[in-house]
């Protein structure tokens, strides 16, 4: 067996999350279907770097897969990339070691959340950013973004259904950044995260950031380790996968 790696990226509106499950179209059947078809019919396993949940995008998210024999890796991609949905796209391919995996091999990520802040939403961008022209405070929210930062436990982020018992992570990056005078990139890296953990994590700075927390609010979140004190759950289409980065 010959062991590749892809790099994909897809709009994520139309799928209920990367993973297979019973409720709806995912990513990883649409690929594992063409893979199949490329296999002569030979059912193909992808392995996902993570899930991204329901309406989530991803720009650069990472798969493995093996297939019984070696394939020039352009071919494959481009096989691979034309007969995918339109709402995927392959943008890379490689032969990789028999021993890397995409989920286990040690790797960090990068999310980013996309806010608009004009006062009427922009129907162009309602799809990859979530509207929000009440932000009064973005400098607070900076601040408050910075305390994520360094290794903690995120219970107090963490939704309801996580099922890892272990909840301590290393943020490396926090940073909320200003695209134009309308939009804003909350951008965050880490050697992993929790179940809706960004999301929540966004919803709590879009609290500091609405003027109605302060800023040390993010510090009492992470000492109580109390989902019931972060706030709501920001919407999953204003969030990206954008990279995952593996150590050698």
């Amino acid at each position: 067996m010959t062991r590749f790696k892809a790099i994909i990226s897809y709009d994520g509106t139309d799928f209920a999350g990367f993973q297979i499950q019973d409720n709806g179209r995912t990513v990883q059947e649409e690929i594992e279907k063409v893979l199949a078809r490329l296999n002569s019919g030979t059912p193909v396993k992808v392995h996902g770097s993570g899930r991204t949940d329901s309406g989530v995008h991803a720009l650069g998210q990472v798969i493995h897969f093996d297939l019984p024999s070696l394939r020039d890796s352009e071919k494959l991609r481009f096989a691979l990339d034309t007969q995918s949905p339109d709402d995927i796209n392959v943008l890379q391919i490689e032969q990789v070691s028999d021993d890397f995996h995409s989920r286990f091999n040690k790797h960090s990520k990068t999310y980013e959340y996309r806010l608009t802040t004009t006062r009427a939403a922009n129907p162009l961008t309602r799809r990859y950013s979530y509207h929000f022209p009440k932000l009064t405070k973005v400098d607070a929210m900076r601040d408050a973004a910075a305390l994520l930062v360094g290794e903690h436990d995120f219970t107090g982020f963490t939704a309801a259904g996580a099922t890892v018992e272990d909840k301590v992570r290393v943020i490396t990056q926090a940073d909320v950044v200003a695209v134009s005078s309308s939009e804003l990139i909350l951008r965050f890296s880490g050697n992993g995260f929790l179940y809706k953990q960004v999301r929540n994590m966004v919803g709590t700075l879009l609290k500091i950031g609405s003027g109605k927390w302060e800023v040390g609010r993010v510090s009492e979140i992470i000492a109580a380790q109390n989902r019931d004190l972060a706030g709501p759950t920001a919407p999953a289409h204003g969030l990206s996968l954008v990279e995952v980065r593996y150590e050698s």
